[in-house]
């Protein structure tokens, strides 16, 4: 009879635990965002090495389950969306922890990745009916070039051209661009479409779109499927640019051209790139996210200049004016899901000494200042944090002209030419201060003095792929992200 009776009282634990999970939440959709080189992938991979290998060297102090002593396991399962890549957490680890350590390599698409935690319950409902409950966590990672394709969906062709083309005249981007306005300067609208010049002129300015990024530094982007097309390179939705003689058209004459004219195959494919690759993206993956967090690299802008760390705020506020906020009760989440916590990260704090960790908070805070302000009338939960996903620096101290001075130190790769004019590098422990962030938004003052000198570090040697990674506030990261649905 005992028997029996216990099976009966676990029987009725389990249908509970499963009701209770029905309408307790114990699912996060948690996307990770920011622009190319701000340390997506590293990010996610040091996340996930943070929770599988929990106990295993672990600093996770401010990260309650752990810390109260709730948190049970976390492992890896099958991602449940079979259209959507994998995370590469496997090569991420492996690059982290090779013998010649080395970044992973960027995003080039969406990607996902899904855990499953482990946890005992100690203050919700979930305590009265299981001794262990599981949150699943899916992980979703994205080009942050994409991002900035969403205000596009508010934008006519001809508003979309007059944006991009007053970006073009601006400094730094004129420099670069004005062989190709002069070009497209020089078209006729109304003639029949000449597709080999189109797919000529598009070329063109996707090579404006990557020398932007990769010689000057810039976040502003678009369209970001241009220079990370993914499955449609070689598309003609791929194919079109912005024009520059609306004001001398006849807007009349324009509304009627048909595909076949110049204008109108311009204005055809921005439509289909628009409704068929921009919308699509949103209504399938941004619309069901709940958690987001946002990654900034603001020290690489500190080095490129003025027109680089403007650009940083303009390609900010672009991201965020296309996210849904709002708190996520029961039903909204079925039905209408809205992000309700987010997290601003200022990566690579290990790249400055400890005592700048404040001021580049500060820093990214002002950055954010007009995003943050209007979405915190939504009732939103937001926290801006310094981190470094993957430490790759100490820090200390030491005497110069009789006083202590902070510095970190690394190994940096610098690479060089050989005679048979192939890339080779080396590795190079330096030690140094790189330089005082500024609290607030630069001054002319502090770009002519040209005070700060941010140096890339590889990761360190001698990291195990069965051990907790080393980090900066990974801690505090999962503990605004997730901390709440493990109690």
């Amino acid at each position: 009879m005992a028997i029996i009776k216990k099976q009966r009282i676990e029987k009725l634990k389990n249908k509970a635990s499963e009701m209770l999970s029905r309408s307790i939440d114990q699912h996060i959709n948690l996307a990770v965002t920011g622009l190319s080189r701000s340390g997506k992938t590293a990010f996610i991979t040091s996340l996930v090495n943070q929770l599988i290998n929990e106990g295993n060297k672990s600093k996770l102090s401010f990260f309650d389950p752990v810390h109260q002593g709730n948190f049970i396991a976390a492992k890896r399962v099958p991602q449940k969306n079979y259209q959507v890549a994998r995370f590469d957490y496997e090569g991420g680890i492996t690059a982290l922890t090779a013998k010649q350590p080395h970044w992973p390599e960027p995003t080039h698409g969406i990607s996902e990745l899904r855990l499953a935690i482990r946890y005992q319950p100690k203050s919700s409902l979930l305590r009265y009916a299981t001794d262990m409950a599981t949150l699943t966590v899916d992980i979703t990672d994205y080009p942050g070039e994409w991002l900035l394709d969403l205000p596009m969906l508010k934008q006519t062709f001809e508003q979309w051209s007059d944006v991009t083309l007053a970006l073009l005249k601006q400094a730094p981007r004129n420099s670069y661009a004005q062989e190709f306005l002069n070009k497209i300067a020089d078209i006729d609208p109304f003639a029949p479409a000449n597709e080999e010049q189109i797919a000529q002129l598009s070329a063109e300015y996707t090579q404006l779109l990557h020398q932007f990024r990769h010689e000057l530094g810039l976040s502003v982007i678009q369209p970001g499927r241009f220079i990370l097309p993914g499955e449609l390179a070689g598309a003609p939705i791929l194919e079109f640019f912005p024009y520059a003689g609306f004001d001398d058209i006849d807007l009349n004459r324009y509304q009627n051209a048909d595909d076949t004219s110049f204008i109108g195959m311009l204005r055809a494919r921005f439509i289909e790139y628009k409704e068929s690759v921009v919308r699509k993206f949103y209504q399938k993956h941004f619309s069901r996210f709940d958690r987001q967090i946002v990654l900034a690299d603001c020290l690489n802008p500190l080095n490129k200049g003025e027109e680089s760390f403007a650009d940083l705020e303009l390609a900010i506020s672009m991201i965020l004016e296309s996210y849904r906020y709002g708190q996520s009760g029961i039903f909204s989440r079925v039905f209408s899901p809205r992000i309700d916590k987010l997290l601003f990260a200022a990566t690579k704090a290990d790249h400055v000494t400890p005592e700048q960790h404040a001021p580049l908070v500060s820093l990214l805070n002002q950055l954010i200042h007009q995003s943050k302000h209007h979405i915190s009338f939504e009732a939103i939960e937001i926290k801006t944090l310094a981190i470094a996903s993957v430490k790759a620096t100490s820090s200390g101290f030491i005497q110069h002209q009789g006083k202590k001075v902070p510095v970190i130190q690394g190994v940096t790769q610098q690479k060089f030419e050989q005679n048979d004019d192939a890339e080779s590098s080396t590795n190079k422990q330096i030690t140094l201060f790189p330089g005082a962030v500024p609290e607030k938004l630069p001054t002319q003052s502090y770009w002519q003095a040209q005070a700060f000198n941010f140096i890339n570090f590889a990761p360190t040697q001698g990291l195990s792929k069965h051990e907790c990674l080393p980090h900066v506030r990974m801690d505090q990261v999962l503990q605004f992200l997730l901390a709440d649905k493990m109690i």
